[in-house]
């Protein structure tokens, strides 16, 4: 029997991040105010610094500077 693959149709890309202890707490302290994970905390925190860091860029165009 041939194993069957799956093909992820997403745009996405995982990556693995390690902070300090400090930083790690107040990450989930606040994803747990916004009742969210830390990984749409984090997300949402990438999102925030590419347009503070290239604001006049389109959104579609930023992740390719």
């Amino acid at each position: 029997m041939k194993k069957q693959t799956t093909r992820r149709t997403s745009a996405s890309h995982r990556t693995s991040v390690s902070f300090p202890p400090e930083l790690y707490e107040t990450l989930a302290g606040i994803a747990r105010q916004k009742k969210v994970s830390v990984a749409w905390v984090v997300r949402d925190a990438a999102e925030k610094y590419v347009a503070d860091r290239w604001p006049l860029l389109p959104t579609d165009q930023r992740t390719r500077a």
